[in-house]
């Protein structure tokens, strides 16, 4: 062999042993647990380029060594995009695990809870308020046409597809517990069922309690008796927009309103509130019982009564106990 071509044998030799080692040394850095010493969420951003997102995650401190990383995107083949979307990255990481949760799409699971009872326009600012989403909801929909429950999202969801599923939701209960409704009711229809559903769900808080107010606005109905429900007052007064900020007065209870059940026979035309699913069913599926009157008993619950008489001691009861607390 001439010495040119042992130069040449050396030269050959040594990119081949340095390249081996650069291998194994990026094999190494890419396997090996991460810095993070707690859990971390980034979000990646639509269209980011692998350098964009690599600079990204060295900057939150995921990864040390943003080369290694953007090599190993382009090494481990194509058609293997990295998603993107709000990602929870745990702690030590390691590289080779990062590049695994970016192409699963394994985002972080938001959720936004509404309360039963809340007006539609209590819920629409309350889904204005839930950071992740984007958009703006263009239409308002009718009362009582929302289903309060937890929603699931990822960052960057629409507010109107939120919307959407919180309309197909409600349509589908309604739609299910009136199939399966108890029979002899003084319902008309699914909507009727909303109306009063959405009242019993503004009269008590306690789950335990509403077959049986349920029971009890049934049984008016079916006497032609007027339900006679302070909430119907309120929202006659404020539409839902806004809390009424005071005491129900006498005058209140004779202002006319087609929601005002003191004044109008049967149901308000409308829904006053989104009732939940609990509401529903015990509207259609109501507590046994005789009972058409009902009061606060001051412990957050209510009192029930049969005839006028035994009503009136308990709203007696009510007003005493109230005095002393005042």
């Amino acid at each position: 062999m001439g010495r040119t071509h042992k130069i040449l044998f050396f030269f050959l030799t040594v990119l081949i042993v340095a390249g081996g080692g650069a291998m194994y040394w990026g094999n190494a850095e890419f396997k090996q647990p991460g810095p993070l010493a707690t859990e971390r969420i980034v979000v990646i951003e639509r269209g980011a380029s692998t350098t964009a997102i690599a600079r990204d995650l060295n900057r939150a401190g995921v990864l040390t060594n943003s080369l290694v990383f953007r090599l190993a995107v382009r090494l481990s083949g194509a058609g293997k995009p990295l998603k993107a979307g709000e990602y929870a990255f745990p702690a030590r990481i390691s590289p080779e695990s990062v590049l695994e949760l970016l192409r699963s799409g394994r985002t972080v699971v938001r959720r936004v809870t509404f309360a039963e009872g809340l007006s539609t326009v209590e819920m629409l600012s309350q889904l204005a308020r839930t950071p992740g989403l984007i958009g703006n909801v263009s239409i308002s929909p009718g009362e009582g046409t929302l289903l309060p429950e937890t929603y699931h999202f990822s960052y960057g969801d629409k507010r109107r597809d939120i919307l959407r599923r919180m309309t197909n939701a409600m349509q589908d209960l309604v739609a299910n517990l009136w199939n399966n409704r108890d029979e002899g009711l003084p319902l008309k229809s699914p909507g009727e069922a909303l109306v009063l559903a959405s009242i019993v769900e503004k009269e008590t808080a306690l789950a335990v309690e509403r077959p049986r107010i349920a029971a009890v606005f049934i049984n008016r109905l079916k006497k032609g008796m007027r339900l006679q429900s302070d909430p119907t007052v309120v929202y006659g007064l404020n539409d839902g927009k806004r809390p009424l900020g005071r005491k129900l007065l006498g005058a209140d209870l004779k202002k006319p309103s087609p929601f005002n059940t003191y004044v109008i026979n049967g149901l308000p035309p409308l829904p006053i509130s989104n009732p939940g699913a609990a509401a529903l069913e015990a509207v259609l599926r109501p507590a046994k019982s005789q009972e058409i009157y009902f009061v606060a008993d001051g412990s957050g619950g209510h009192v029930f009564s049969k005839t006028l008489a035994e009503h009136n001691r308990n709203v007696a009861k009510w007003r005493k106990l109230n005095r002393a607390n005042q």
